[in-house]
């Protein structure tokens, strides 16, 4: 049984001061394996001939030109993917069919890389061009048909490639039936049409075979510390400041109330937790992201002199369909790197 590394037992203070370059991570004997294998397989019985090759970095990405996956570092230790819940308050591909779906995805892009598909021309009829400019934010159609969904925050809508990706992560999926459950939908072309792409390629060795690593974690000589204050800064940039009607629609002015009644500053701190986590189920969002609205609109609410009027349950079910709306009106496109 190897030995335990020095950085295992400490404290997340203590953590957050290390180098990630320091930390010794491999994929080798973590629980990585078990997922990239089972991607693998699947890639097999499509009779693929891409394997794409996996290394730990600092988030998902699979850089251009280049038909492998980048894996966050955090996954290969369950020690990281405590600090990750502790500073992110949630872990992305933290269970093995999280990660596979990720994984699924990420062979997306893999795939296009190594076939250079965004050349095809019925390709770009579909999906789109490739080098349109990745956005730093989206505004998603959670109600549109025109895409697949995979991946939570409607992901599919954020980019071209992303769609592909998304689509072909769909496609892959052992009993995902998607000509049932996509039928009458216009993304249903985009699956048929990757459908009759991936059995076009099905034992053909691709032209592009580069084993490049970009970013590998050995190389990054930034701090745990550094890493997520620049992670929690990227996520800070979806709050929006326009919720003034909002809160007064749903808070009473203070002249109007009872001196009794709570603040909605201290209202929403005390259900905080609560009011995040079940926005979070149902939309798919990220705690931290959600948590970075919840508290502008905390002191948004200090501001403007409200109180909280009311049954308490009521306020709780109106301030989560709030949230949700809010959440979804734009998102952050902070997950994939592959376009740099």
């Amino acid at each position: 049984m190897p030995r335990a590394a020095a950085w295992e037992k400490c404290t997340n203070q203590e953590l957050l001061e290390w180098r990630i370059c320091d930390l010794g991570l491999e994929l080798e004997g973590s629980g990585l394996e078990a997922p990239i294998e089972r991607l693998y397989q699947e890639l097999d019985r499509r009779h693929l001939r891409v394997r794409p090759h996996c290394w730990l970095s600092e988030e998902w990405f699979s850089p251009d030109g280049v038909p492998g996956i980048a894996i966050p570092f955090y996954l290969a230790h369950p020690r990281l993917k405590r600090l990750e819940r502790s500073q992110i308050l949630e872990v992305e591909g933290g269970t093995n069919a999280e990660c596979l779906r990720l994984l699924r995805h990420e062979a997306g892009h893999a795939i296009q890389h190594a076939f250079r598909l965004h050349r095809r021309k019925r390709w770009r009829e579909l999906f789109g061009s490739t080098t349109e400019p990745y956005p730093d934010y989206y505004r998603p159609n959670p109600g549109s048909q025109r895409y697949v969904v995979h991946l939570p925050d409607w992901y599919a809508q954020s980019h071209p490639d992303e769609d592909f990706a998304e689509t072909f992560a769909v496609w892959l999926t052992p009993g995902s039936r998607w000509r049932r459950k996509y039928f009458g939908w216009p993304a249903l072309r985009k699956l048929e049409y990757v459908d009759e792409l991936m059995r076009e390629l099905a034992g053909e060795k691709p032209p592009v075979r580069s084993l490049a690593r970009p970013d590998p974690v050995h190389r990054i000589k930034t701090t745990l510390g550094e890493h997520y204050r620049a992670k929690r800064q990227r996520y800070s940039g979806l709050a929006s400041r326009e919720y003034d009607q909002d809160l007064f629609r749903l808070f009473t002015p203070i002249e109007e109330s009872s001196a009794r009644s709570p603040s909605p500053a201290a209202f929403l701190r005390t259900h905080r937790t609560e009011i995040r986590r079940n926005v979070a189920r149902s939309t798919g969002k990220n705690e931290f992201a959600l948590d970075v609205v919840l508290g502008e609109m905390i002191a948004r609410s200090r501001e403007l002199k409200l109180r909280a009027v009311g049954q308490k349950r009521q306020l709780i079910v109106d301030f989560s369909i709030l949230l949700a709306a809010r959440s979804v009106e734009f998102l952050y496109r902070g997950r994939d790197w592959h376009a740099l």
